[in-house]
């Protein structure tokens, strides 16, 4: 071929693949005539997020004060006792899962509250949890230890099969210490949070319309995708086999120990349906999307957002018993979890010109 043509074709090439890419490439901000952004940020912060703060807060005090009364006497009635007020504190959290940006970003909240999946394949942060519970000696400030305390911890630590019986043991006082630590850090972590946000935070979070990279609009749209990646992934996905060619791992799950794993779920979902549509009091990206006339994806999205949630409330509790013996159920909840998981990382992520910033590292 004439050396000439060759380099035209290569840069038309070139040209309509630059052309595509950015044209695929959501960057401008969204053209849109009496929707007022600034009353929705202010929606989401007021009515949701701070509240969402505050009521962990509560939580987490009470939480406090059943494990205390608990570790006093831990006897099986007791620890079924304890369950109830553990199970309310974990669902409280399920509500601030969403906002991990801004003041819970800075401190990685999420990641010591909950790290998902909850215990790693070799179980080797139970080994580390128990290490340090034997030595008396660990450092929860620190990020490497994120796997070893939250939710996940106290779930184990709590609601294991022999826990009663290790709470018992004449060398538990480093036991009842370490789970008293990992109380306090929760504790601490949630207050700063939400001092940040009444304080600073909420001016800065308003004032904020771009849909641009760090914007609260671009956060929360990221959010939106990014807790169904979790539900996809480390939630349901992962411990049901879909990284380990159908090999199951329930002790993976989320609230596995306590037996809540799909009240969590369930729970996350429907928050996650109830931030979209922007509560009760105000509006929400779902009001925002029919304001950008796009009413027919916004009806596919809370379709699909129903459809998942009924597939998720169908799975036989408990959820561990399911991933082995309820197949049918899970597939297609999961199936519903990939649709909606596209809706919203794909389809209204264009709609609202936001770029997907986070790395999926999925592999299912």
């Amino acid at each position: 071929m004439n050396k000439k043509i060759l380099f035209g074709f290569v840069i038309s090439a070139i040209t309509i693949l630059c052309a595509c890419s950015k044209k695929s490439s959501p960057s401008d901000e969204p053209v849109v005539n009496n929707f007022d952004k600034t009353a929705m940020l202010q929606n989401y912060a007021d009515n949701l997020i701070i509240p969402a703060y505050t009521d962990l807060q509560t939580q987490l005090n009470t939480l406090n004060t059943a494990i205390n009364s608990f570790l006093g006497n831990p006897t099986e009635a007791n620890q079924q006792t304890l369950k109830a007020v553990f199970k309310t504190a974990y669902l409280s959290f399920e509500r601030v899962s969403f906002s991990q940006f801004g003041p819970a970003e800075t401190v990685l909240l999420n990641n010591f509250l909950n790290t998902l999946p909850a215990m790693t394949n070799d179980d080797s942060d139970l080994v580390k949890i128990e290490s340090s519970i034997q030595s008396g000696t660990y450092d929860l400030q620190a990020t490497a230890t994120a796997n070893q305390q939250g939710f996940p911890a106290l779930d184990y630590l709590l609601f294991a099969s022999d826990a009663v019986t290790q709470l018992n043991d004449s060398g538990s006082a480093n036991r009842k210490k370490y789970i008293q630590d990992v109380m306090a850090r929760m504790q601490s972590l949630t207050s700063g949070v939400l001092t940040n946000w009444k304080s600073s935070y909420r001016s800065q979070f308003v004032a904020n319309t771009k849909s641009d990279a760090g914007s609260p609009i671009g956060y929360m749209v990221n959010q939106f995708a990014y807790e169904m990646d979790q539900l996809k992934g480390p939630r349901i996905g992962w411990p049901y086999g879909k990284q380990s060619a159908g090999v199951v791992f329930e002790t993976k799950l989320e609230g596995y120990y306590s037996g809540i794993s799909l009240s969590l779920a369930i729970e996350n979902l429907t928050n996650l349906k109830r931030l979209y549509v922007g509560g009760s009091s105000g509006n929400g990206i779902s009001a925002y999307l029919i304001a950008l006339k796009k009413e027919k994806l916004n009806t596919d999205i809370l379709s699909y957002f129903d459809n998942t949630i009924a597939k998720l409330k169908a799975i036989p509790e408990p959820l561990a018993n399911s991933l082995t013996n309820n197949k049918p159920a899970v597939d297609a909840a999961y199936k519903d979890i990939q649709i909606l998981l596209t809706a919203l990382k794909t389809d209204m992520a264009s709609a609202l010109s936001v770029r997907i910033t986070y790395t999926d590292n999925d592999g299912d």
